[in-house]
């Protein structure tokens, strides 16, 4: 029986807990990090089979990449950053996009069913590889007296409300992005996969109860938070390398 004295196994933070696979050494090896693991191995593997030994005439799983990869490439890079400048930038976005986007999509896969993206420790490290990859275009760019004008808002104009404004954006630019960039996506997949548990676990607890009725309703909420969660998966990934691009587009724009 559960902790709420009813017996329905709620879910909470414990949902999001796994004991170790293996343990060497004190260095515990669970099951969200296998996902990872299986995540980095289909995207590479996809890739390599897609475009290892491409033809002029694209068979099906080379056309599935071809339409992948420019999606990503006219859909989010040259859209935001342009064709120019935002060319030596679609591997990495592209690599970004699927990557989050398989994570998500553990959710919905029978045995795994856990988006790897839930646990702020890998949305914390994408968005900090972001972070590093803006941060060094910017001083690449503009140097230090330039990056600090970027990151400052610096702008004569604004009089004496200048120091104010410097003031919060360097504060927002430099310690509350790269924060708010990783709890977006972890907010929004936690949440997803709470709500994904919980229907999923209210209709079985109800179809063994004489509330069969209400377990067939909990069952549809169960099917359409998982349609929900597909296209939520989907957004969330589109999103994270949206908000990359327009990080990088700000490191190249010239300071006026």
């Amino acid at each position: 029986m559960s902790d709420n004295g009813c017996g329905f196994p709620a879910p909470g933070l414990h949902s999001f807990l796994f004991k170790p696979i293996v343990e060497v050494g004190g260095f515990e090896f669970n099951k969200v990090m296998l996902l990872a693991l299986i995540t980095t191995l289909v995207v590479i593997t996809f890739f390599t089979l897609a475009f290892g030994k491409a033809k002029v005439v694209p068979g099906k799983l080379q056309m599935i990449g071809e339409a992948g990869y420019d999606f990503v490439r006219r859909g989010i890079v040259y859209e935001t950053i342009g064709k120019k400048e935002g060319e030596k930038f679609v591997p990495f976005m592209v690599s970004l996009f699927f990557f989050i986007w398989i994570m998500n999509i553990w959710s919905v896969i029978p045995l795994a069913q856990f988006p790897v993206s839930s646990v702020i420790a890998y949305p914390m490290v994408l968005a900090a590889i972001v972070y590093v990859v803006w941060v060094s275009l910017t001083f690449k760019k503009h140097g230090f007296v330039g990056f600090f004008k970027n990151v400052t808002g610096y702008d004569k104009s604004l009089g004496p409300v200048l120091p104010l404004v410097m003031v919060i954006e360097f504060f927002s630019n430099l310690l509350v992005r790269p924060f708010t960039h990783a709890v977006r996506l972890f907010a929004n997949m936690f949440a997803g996969h709470l709500m994904l548990v919980m229907f999923t676990v209210a209709s079985w607890y109800l179809l063994n109860s004489w509330m069969v009725p209400a377990a067939g309703v909990s069952f549809v909420m169960a099917v359409a938070m998982v349609a929900f969660e597909l296209f939520v998966q989907a957004v969330q990934a589109y999103v994270f390398v949206l908000l990359a691009c327009t990080y990088v587009q700000g490191a190249l724009a010239e300071h006026h």
